[in-house]
């Protein structure tokens, strides 16, 4: 279906006709005449390839179909109608603590230009950036309220939460220029040197060592470090190997580094922003989140 060919005014009728179940109220409901509903009905049927409406039992009945669009087709309505009616905010009279949960990568990558971005659109709203304790902890504190935004990878997300791909990010590996594997980079020299694992919880083991599993192969890792800057501080006139997201290289001036594609098969990182929908009307919460989606993409 082409979105370009959708007419808005068709949606808006539906919605009238999904809550009504009867197309004279629905008719009522919205101020057209009948058989202008009933029209926009058949478009309707046609649009969806679905009855939508069925004679049964003491009146029309909703299609299973039917159902199923009744509250997606509230939410979206609702949407369009909050982008049309936004309010002319002074953001920078606001005072208001955002609180951002996010992990090490994106933060090292955008967090100077939020800061400085939000300091001159809304001077006085304070940013609180909070640690990541990854996906579980960062549901429950969005779903408890203590965070108003989240920002990094997450699975698919049913309601309340909503949740936006931001960008996606492919991995490299790091090493400083002396390195002896960079005179001669490939796939055995990599493996033959210690490794640098990240991890929030000190895993010794993460998905980089499951592909090479698949392969037969493995790595030594050689530290674990809860962070993208201590693992680069560690790279310096080391041994030490270390994948990290290639926008990393630059937010973090690793001027005397050398970095290679993966020699093994690894996916994108995909990192997305969330927030829960009892946040949709914070306007404050929204600049900060429409922020991080401007530096971001």
């Amino acid at each position: 279906m082409n979105l370009r060919e959708v007419d808005l005014n068709l949606l808006i009728v539906l919605d009238a006709l999904l809550i009504e179940a009867h197309v004279s109220r629905a008719a009522e409901r919205v101020g057209l005449s009948q058989p202008a509903t009933s029209n926009a009905l058949e478009r309707c049927r046609t649009l969806f390839d679905d009855r939508l409406l069925e004679r049964g039992a003491g009146g029309m009945r909703l299609t299973p179909k039917a159902l199923a669009l009744r509250e997606p087709l509230k939410q979206a309505l609702s949407a369009i109608g909050a982008v049309i009616n936004v309010p002319n905010v002074q953001f920078e009279s606001i005072t208001q603590n955002i609180r951002v949960l996010m992990s090490d990568y994106p933060a090292i990558c955008i967090i100077q230009q939020l800061q400085k971005r939000l300091a001159e659109s809304a001077p006085l709203v304070s940013l609180v950036i909070e640690p990541w304790r990854g996906v579980a902890s960062a549901q429950d504190d969005l779903e408890r309220g203590h965070v108003d935004l989240a920002v990094s990878t997450f699975p698919l997300l049913e309601l309340p939460f909503q949740r936006k791909e931001l960008q996606r990010e492919h991995y490299v590996i790091v090493m400083n220029r002396h390195h002896p594997a960079a005179m001669d980079f490939n796939l055995s020299n990599w493996l033959a040197y210690p490794h640098i694992l990240i991890s929030d919880h000190g895993e010794m083991r993460d998905t980089i060592d499951d592909s090479l599993a698949l392969q037969g192969l493995s790595r030594r890792v050689g530290i674990v470090v809860p962070s993208i800057s201590i693992a680069s501080s560690l790279l310096v006139d080391s041994e030490l190997v270390a994948i990290l997201p290639s926008r990393c290289l630059s937010a973090l001036s690793l001027h005397d580094f050398v970095h290679f594609e993966l020699p093994i098969t690894y996916p994108d990182m995909g990192v997305q922003i969330v927030k829960h929908a009892r946040r949709d009307h914070d306007l404050v919460v929204q600049h900060v989140a429409q922020l991080i989606e401007e530096i971001m993409i």
